[in-house]
């Protein structure tokens, strides 16, 4: 194992942005940034041995800055949505940002995704990032300080351990935007990926994307993946719930309990993903709005070119008393890991 770090490019206020490199004894490697602690890129082989990206992403500092949908940042203090930007703790109501159609908060303003982190190489195979945002920004209580910490094994496993702290009671609810194609990054879209979630619910939203309240089963919906069926299988069906989004872009509540709660299998590669998480639910996003937009190698990132799985409490939390909770009081600690395990299926 080994990490090396170079220098990748400058963030628009001047500040140098650090690449940092990891590879494992079995050739894969990842590399990462320091402009929103970014997971930039992640390099594994097929079922006949060859290495390709499986992240979508960027190859310079331009597009990070200018062309960006979060893709590999680290998200928070909040990562979803807040109705209105509006929330109460301890009786007192907070205004937030509303950088989503003015009308609600999405991902805090997405300031730690574009904040430079501090980094620390913590061993042969793990780097630590860490951001403090002062209390009052962008309307949120508290003076936050947060950090994750990649560690890349020779298993492939990419395990992110998440920690923070406020100085005063606030909301924490932190992610990775990373956008997945184990096809290659720039192989077209991901409909034929197949995919497992273990979650017999889901959190359906209204028309601007946040959630109505309830927790509806996914049985007989087009939301059901508890076996394991093609992304793009039921993604374009009749169901207000897929028309309103252009596909999924959707909280699955995960069913309780230890081991994998997603897979996903990309037949013509045969590469494999595996997703664990202590989080109670995760975002399903099928890059319903990509544009295309230069990705790496200046190919275009359009529909459905990627997925992301974004660990969470469920969007809108504060305002939904029957949601998992994210409210932390002063000095008390989040803590939390998610691992996505990539890994080959030999038969063709």
């Amino acid at each position: 194992m080994s990490v090396k770090q170079s220098l990748f490019g400058f963030a628009a206020d001047g500040k140098e942005v650090t690449k940092y490199t990891i590879k494992n004894k079995g050739g894969s490697f990842i590399e990462l940034l320091t402009y929103g602690a970014t997971w930039l890129s992640c390099f594994v082989p097929d079922r006949d041995g060859v290495y390709q990206d499986v992240l979508l992403g960027f190859d310079d500092m331009d597009g990070h800055i200018n062309r960006s949908n979060y893709q590999g940042q680290f998200v928070g203090r909040f990562a979803n949505r807040i109705a209105n930007g509006r929330f109460t703790l301890d009786g007192v109501t907070y205004q937030v940002v509303q950088n989503e159609a003015g009308t609600k908060s999405l991902h805090s303003n997405g300031e730690f995704s574009h904040a430079v982190f501090d980094a620390e190489i913590v061993s042969d195979n793990a780097v630590a990032f860490s951001f403090t945002s002062p209390d009052g920004t962008f309307g949120f209580p508290g003076t936050v300080t947060a950090s994750v910490t990649y560690t890349f094994t020779d298993e492939n496993e990419v395990v992110l351990d998440y920690r923070a702290v406020s100085d005063k009671t606030t909301l924490i609810n932190l992610t990775n935007h990373a956008y997945f194609n184990l096809g290659g990054c720039n192989s077209g879209d991901v409909l034929d990926h197949e995919m497992m979630i273990d979650a017999d619910a889901f959190t359906p939203t209204m028309p601007d994307s946040i959630p109505t309240g309830e927790i509806r089963s996914v049985e007989c919906t087009p939301f059901d993946f508890r076996q394991p069926k093609p992304i793009g299988r039921d993604i374009g069906a009749d169901y207000d719930q897929l028309i309103n989004c252009k596909g999924y872009d959707h909280n699955f509540c995960l069913n309780a309990g230890d081991g994998v709660k997603v897979r996903v299998y990309e037949p013509k590669s045969g590469r494999t993903l595996s997703m664990t998480t202590d989080r109670p639910g995760v975002q399903l996003y099928t890059g319903n709005f990509l544009d295309g937009k230069k990705g790496k190698s200046g190919c275009p990132m359009t529909k459905h070119a990627g997925f992301c799985l974004e660990t969470q409490v469920y969007p809108d939390a504060p305002n939904h008393e029957n949601f998992p909770q994210c409210t932390y009081r002063a000095g008390e600690e989040f803590v939390s890991r998610t691992v996505y395990k990539f890994g080959v299926n030999l038969k063709k």
